[in-house]
């Protein structure tokens, strides 16, 4: 409806120059119509526009009669200048909008060269992952998430790197490449966990910025093994997980004992603590960001994703992200203050040799 807004002023124009008592001019109409053209449309419709503008401006001084030549060259020059600085305009909002759009596919592609999103089935568990960032044409940012099927089973992990921007983005590139070596070389959560802590060290000592190397990310590590219905996690100062049961329960999976995030290690060490529990069929696994439990209302108020989900029910993890996004959105009133990460795997019934319906092997090429 915007891109009628230019003809409705050279109309509404035309009207109020001819239902108006003599003395009074409608330029400021054919004024605005090219402006708001070069915003709105492309450079030929602004040239039109701008073209009917001039002319309806001169056709109507000769209908009245020009009982002032210089009001009338007046309005008339107005008018036509005003359109010359519209087709300037126009050519300056046209480019601006083609770097917007090279910069937003630049942004796409780094994502989903750094977030690929995972399969959607994969060993018997189905997958579905979510970014969600706070800037509108920001395509990522800090927060990270990883699926992953190793030899010692589906190996997944959410995180949140302090800080943003650019060197966000490269910590973020760090540990998930980390990550996905580490999954399927360490036989144990603790030891995989160990190697993101390394790794975030060693980028530390390799930067000299101080917000780097005093930087830190907070973590959920999970191991979901295969034809075992078991589910294993290490949480280094992330927000707690939710498992959803098939009923509409929501549980909190909060670890027995707090930890520092990954990256803290020298200010205080202690053993990583594996939290483990039983993990059925139909039950959903939930990971995300603070970006989800930091959102508020106009209130004030701060988002609980335990409170909003209990009760509620689930076609699958895809269905689950997409209701989880749109409540928080509503909660916000729209937007988020902070980017989301989400991941969300929900166990289904064995179909047997951990092949899905088409007969291949889960453990293709295609990893998250």
């Amino acid at each position: 409806m915007a891109r009628w807004v230019p003809a409705v002023l050279v109309l509404g124009g035309v009207a109020f120059d001819l239902a108006a008592p003599p003395g009074y001019t409608a330029s400021p109409f054919f004024a605005a119509a090219p402006l708001v053209a070069a915003a709105l449309l492309r450079l030929r419709q602004t040239i039109v526009t701008a073209v009917v503008a001039v002319l309806a401006t001169c056709l109507l001084a000769e209908l009245h009669g020009v009982r002032d030549p210089t009001q009338a060259a007046t309005e008339i020059i107005t008018v036509a200048t005003v359109t010359a600085l519209a087709v300037v305009i126009n050519r300056v909002v046209r480019r601006s909008y083609h770097r917007l759009a090279s910069a937003r596919g630049v942004a796409e592609a780094a994502q989903r060269a750094v977030l690929p999103a995972p399969p959607a089935r994969l060993a018997g568990l189905e997958v579905a992952a979510r970014y969600v960032p706070a800037e509108k044409y920001a395509a990522i940012g800090g927060d990270l998430y990883a699926v992953q099927d190793t030899p010692h089973g589906v190996r997944l992990t959410v995180g949140d790197v302090r800080g943003k921007g650019l060197g966000a983005v490269e910590v973020v590139a760090i540990l998930l490449g980390c990550f996905r070596e580490a999954a399927e070389q360490e036989t144990t959560l603790e030891a995989l966990v160990g190697r993101l802590e390394r790794a975030l060290r060693r980028e530390g000592a390799r930067r000299t910025d101080l917000e780097v190397f005093e930087g830190f990310t907070t973590v959920v590590v999970a191991e979901i093994p295969r034809g075992d219905s078991t589910l294993r996690l290490i949480n280094r100062g992330h927000p707690a997980p939710l498992l959803l049961e098939g009923d509409g329960a929501v549980r909190a999976l909060e670890p027995e004992a707090p930890a520092l995030p990954v990256g803290m290690v020298e200010l205080a060490g202690w053993p990583d603590r594996v939290m483990e529990l039983a993990f059925a069929e139909g039950e959903t696994l939930l990971l995300f960001t603070d970006g989800v439990t930091e959102a508020r209302d106009r209130h004030g108020a701060f988002y609980d994703p335990e409170e909003r989900l209990r009760g509620r029910r689930f076609a699958g993890p895809q269905e689950l992200l997409d209701a989880l996004v749109a409540d928080v959105e509503r909660h916000t009133g729209g937007g988020t203050p902070d980017d989301m990460a989400l991941l969300a795997v929900r166990r289904t019934p064995a179909r047997g040799n951990g092949r899905d319906n088409d007969g291949r092997n889960d453990r293709g090429t295609d990893r998250g």
